[in-house]
């Protein structure tokens, strides 16, 4: 039981020492991530949390849209067809360190693709979600196809 205690100990202190490893030459940057970027949230209580969508972002609601991104699965498989759209590759730290967690877009393709760890560019109808963002996705790219 000791050797247990010992051994978590070190693992929390060596885990600790660790700092999120961010290449910022992975990162994508583009005018529609930042319009993306400018989504803010109310936090109405600790299971509640609404968008506020500038004014910038709604004259693209229900419109044509692009974005280039990384696939951010959220289901298993080599195909994907419904995944979260990042600035950041999935093998970075989102949640550690002090680079916090990545601008996301729900993306949801009419054809599937195959999974990649390279960028891939999206295009498709934007769609903004008002209700609670913890719940669904406050910003979606539906009907999208991979250009």
């Amino acid at each position: 039981m000791m050797m247990k205690k010992i051994l978590l100990v070190f693992l929390l202190f060596t885990g600790l020492g660790l700092k999120a490893q961010h290449n910022p030459d992975d990162q994508i940057m583009s005018d529609n991530w930042d319009i993306v970027g400018g989504v803010d949230f109310k936090i109405v209580k600790d299971t509640e949390m609404i968008p506020v969508f500038s004014d910038k972002i709604k004259k693209f609601a229900n419109k044509s849209f692009e974005l280039e991104g990384y696939i951010v699965p959220i289901k298993d498989g080599m195909k994907q067809t419904k995944f979260m759209l990042s600035t950041l590759p999935i093998n970075q730290c989102f949640y550690c360190g002090k680079n916090g967690v990545p601008v996301m877009v729900m993306v949801e393709l009419a054809e599937p693709i195959k999974f990649t760890y390279q960028t891939i560019v999206v295009k498709g109808t934007l769609k903004l979600n008002p209700g609670n963002a913890m719940d669904n996705p406050p910003i979606v790219l539906t009907s999208a196809k991979s250009i």
